[in-house]
């Protein structure tokens, strides 16, 4: 078997439009499709051994045990693999469970999908999946506990922290969006200007002078102190002799730290000598120049979580340790902890495992004790100094215990310090009484404080302490979400995307938009190229200062990686027409119709998609969708928009020269068309469907029909606003225009227009795309014959695996069909077939390129325009 390919979906897809996590892998099965699993023998055995729990896979048989039931009927290995990826996944500490395995047009071939909780481990799982597939056929040992352990290392190493991961799930829950900035803890919650963002326990709310503050320990301190909050007393070391002056005013014991330290990393506690004292302080100095000496205070450890002032949470913490028996060695008894379910590898579980470590050891030197040491029945040995969970510690749930006394003073320590979300840590005999009673003391406060040990303690409630951080970012009334209106289609997408944001930006929004040319903010171009995919959404949806986001988005994004959001407010399919048939397993057009109706089936429930009644896929499409459905037609007396007017639905149609809008019967008329520029005086139909589309998206969104009026008659038609769009430069004596049509329907559109154009003579400039059938780019060269009285084929780029002879030679196939004698010439170089035609031009000649790199195209033509004006000539 071969992988031929592995990509991962990240939002709503063609598998999917609720599962937006899923990785697709193109697998070639090789001489594994003539052996399907019933014709292997003990492989049912094999796998059943490997993956006892597999008995949980109900498969389509809706049962427990469906999976093997498939199994010994005969499935292939595509299908198998897929339940293996999702197993192991499972085994890992990733528990996820859809999937699909579907057979492509070429024999032997699968897309293998399945979902994942990181994706790096998915991608991992996909190739694991493969490998342990083949083990079971061969009937060879395979080491899964390492796959299996290899992808917990890659998701600790990968993943959003316990802290990050809560807050993010509580703003799922309640319906906000939020991107990962990055590979680290920065997120952002919602998008453009309603966007927040947070890293770990860190806000965007969080005041940097609280941080730094909380950062210094010792200024900390002082700032407690002045303010009659208890403290341990001591001070700042930064050699020995600090140390013994220190420990001649506050007596042993004591507690030793970095001043810059956390996690309790470089700590050393209850130290009762000298030796010990100058030898913790240079274990201290490994993570910081200065050193906090503090009287070591008796008690307990707490930790007291304050966010927006009010007390949330309250844990006491205990430090990793085993409880003897009297007749295990401490080693086993570590080992026997370690077995507790609830115990994982790094963040997995509620708590993690204990490793030893020189901390570990120290302590046990301390007490005369080894891992080999048989602690007497009942007798507690701590593991670690600190109680901190990443270290094996145990946390307990005393919120509902704290005295008013303990509470006030938290949330002033809070206001003192200045955090937002503020981690106090306490050291006293309990908290049910005032501090300034029992003689506790506040040890440190912390910003970024870590949430897992009051989401999950090891007793007590579990407190989410994440939904006061979402009530903070997100008080009600404040939205989190900013307007989306998405494009798509064959042709006209990127024009009705472009008149769309110049619509929004006239009715005051800042608009952020993007298109086949480029991502633009408020009309600045931002980046260059087709950015039309996730990537260039999200870029949209990332920047602070947009309100409005209008999306063009074309099938290879979809195809690639999923929309690059999780819904819009708004969908627009302009057409379904013949176009990159033939790749990605997109063959014909009932396939593309399905890759398209992933943007429409992202629309939220009480949204709009926006269809054309004249097309016979996306009437298809709207039989499967749950939103609100509008239609657009340049037929008013099309039987099917006739019907929808009866039902009363709204409906967009170009009658007696207007722009209208028909809801039932009533007719609301926008603008005239030949009021439009877009439309090119009335003449160009596909420019008028364009501005049906765009004006029934604006008024379904609730924009007034005067704004939307105006707005049309403001958009002019030009190399700025569109360019590669019928952009028609005139010269004294002749007309070039340049035009994105590359496939059939474009032409025909093209062709549509050039039918009113008056000239002596229309000469066309013409290429065939590599990646496309046969039979498109002879049905282009076909309708170019029909409109063109001479062409110039030219063919320099996009040649995509064939040679440019082959792809001239299906040009030329298609001119002789178009039954017209029409002569032709081959240029092969695009600029050189510009200069050419515009150098033999004659008066009243109309010269048409059909570019697929219009920049190149229109500067060429713009430097012939400038010199005509300069000098009166070319």
């Amino acid at each position: 078997m071969k992988i031929l390919k592995i990509q991962a979906l990240r939002g709503p897809n063609i598998w999917s439009v609720q599962r937006k996590k899923l990785i697709q892998m193109r697998l070639d099965l090789e001489e594994m499709e003539q052996s399907p699993t019933n014709k292997i023998a003990g492989f049912r055995e094999r796998i059943e051994a490997m993956f006892p729990t597999m008995i949980e896979h109900r498969c389509s048989e809706g049962v427990r045990g469906g999976f093997f039931m498939r199994i010994d009927r005969g499935t292939w290995m595509g299908h198998v693999i897929e339940h293996i990826a999702l197993e192991i996944q499972t085994l890992a500490g990733m528990e996820t469970g859809f999937g699909r395995t579907r057979e492509t047009k070429t024999p032997g071939v699968y897309n293998v999908v399945f979902s994942y909780t990181e994706e790096n481990v998915g991608m991992f799982a996909a190739e694991s999946a493969v490998a342990i597939a083949e083990a079971l056929i061969a009937g060879t040992n395979y080491d899964l506990e390492a796959d299996i352990q290899k992808m917990r290392e890659i998701r600790e190493r990968v993943r959003l922290g316990p802290s990050t991961g809560s807050i993010v799930e509580e703003a799922v829950a309640r319906d906000i969006p939020w991107i990962r900035l990055g590979t680290n803890s920065l997120v952002q919650l919602g998008y453009g200007v309603n966007q927040m963002r947070f890293q770990a326990t860190i806000t965007c709310k969080t005041s940097n002078i609280a941080v730094d503050i909380a950062c210094n320990k010792e200024e900390t301190k002082r700032m407690l102190d002045m303010n009659s909050i208890p403290v341990a007393s001591g001070s700042i070391c930064v050699d020995e002799e600090d140390l013994e002056n220190c420990i001649a005013k506050i007596g042993f014991p004591i507690v030793i730290k970095p001043l810059d330290g956390n996690h309790g990393k470089g700590a050393s506690i209850n130290v009762t000598n000298m030796d010990d004292a100058k030898a913790g302080l240079e274990f201290a100095k490994k993570y910081s120049r200065r050193v906090i000496v503090e009287k070591f205070i008796t008690g307990f450890d707490f930790r007291v979580l304050v966010i927006d002032n009010k007390l949330v949470a309250a844990a006491k913490r205990v430090p990793a340790h085993v409880v003897g028996n009297g007749k295990d060695s401490i080693q086993t008894l570590i080992d026997e902890t370690n077995k507790d379910p609830r115990r994982g590898y790094g963040h997995e579980n509620v708590l993690t495992e204990i490793t030893v470590d020189r901390d570990t050891e120290d302590l046990l030197e301390k007490l005369g004790y080894t891992l080999e040491t048989v602690p007497k029945g009942g007798k507690i040995v701590y593991l670690k100094s600190t109680a901190n969970l990443s270290t094996g510690g145990t946390s307990v749930d005393v919120t509902d215990m704290m005295h008013p006394e303990n509470i006030f003073l938290a949330e002033r320590i809070s206001r003192v310090i200045g955090l937002d979300v503020c981690g106090i840590d306490i050291m006293a005999e309990n908290l049910t009484q005032p501090l300034k009673e029992n003689g506790g003391v506040i040890l440190e406060v912390n910003a970024a404080p870590g949430f897992r040990m009051h989401l999950a303690p090891s007793e007590g409630l579990p407190r989410n302490v994440a939904a006061p951080v979402i009530d903070m970012l997100y008080p009600p009334g404040k939205p989190s979400r900013i307007p989306i209106i998405a494009v798509t289609g064959t042709n006209g997408k990127t024009t009705t995307t472009r008149l769309l944001a110049h619509i929004v930006k006239n009715n005051g929004y800042k608009v952020g938009f993007t298109t086949s040319d480029g991502i633009y903010i408020q009309n600045h171009m931002m980046e260059k190229g087709d950015t039309t995919g996730p990537v260039s959404a999200e870029y949209i949806l990332k920047d602070p200062t947009v309100e409005f986001a209008v999306l063009e988005t074309a099938r290879g994004g979809i195809l690639r990686a999923g929309l690059g959001f999780s819904r819009c407010d708004i969908a627009v399919i302009t057409n379904i027409q013949e176009d990159h048939l033939g790749l990605n397993d997109i063959h014909t057009l009932e396939d593309l119709a399905r890759v398209k109706s992933t943007v429409v089936r992202s629309v939220k429930k009480d949204g709009w998609a926006i269809l054309n009644a004249e097309d016979e896929y996306c009437r298809k499409i709207a039989d499967e969708l749950s939103c609100n459905i509008a239609w657009f037609s340049m037929d008013e007396e099309n039987p099917f928009v006739k019907k929808l007017s009866k039902e009363g639905k709204i409906v967009a149609v170009y009658e007696n020269g207007f722009i209208t809008v028909k809801k039932g019967e009533w007719k609301i008329r926008v603008e005239r068309a030949t009021h439009v520029p877009l439309t090119l005086g009335g003449k160009a139909k596909f420019m008028i469907a364009n501005a049906l589309a765009a004006t029934l998206a604006a008024y379904l969104y609730g924009f007034k029909t005067e704004d939307i009026s105006l707005s049309l008659q403001t958009f002019i038609p030009s190399v700025a606003q569109t360019p590669g769009r019928m952009n028609i430069f005139e010269f004294k004596k002749f007309k070039v225009m340049i035009d994105f049509a590359h496939n059939p329907a474009g032409y025909r559109a093209v062709e549509d227009y050039l039918s009113s154009v008056e000239a002596t003579k229309k000469i066309g400039i013409i290429a065939g795309v590599g990646d496309r059938r046969d039979e498109d780019i002879r049905e282009c060269a076909k309708i170019a014959g029909r409109m063109f009285d001479h062409i110039i084929i030219r063919q320099e780029k996009h040649l995509r695996g064939r040679t440019e002879q082959e792809i001239i030679d299906l040009i030329l196939e298609g001119i002789a069909e178009s039954g017209r004698a029409v002569t032709h010439e081959i240029i092969t170089k695009e600029i050189e077939a510009i200069k050419h035609a515009i150098n033999s031009a004659e008066e009243g000649t109309f010269i048409t390129a059909l570019s697929d790199v219009v920049t190149n195209a229109i500067e060429i033509v713009q430097e012939y325009l400038d010199k005509e004006n300069e000098q009166g000539e070319i």
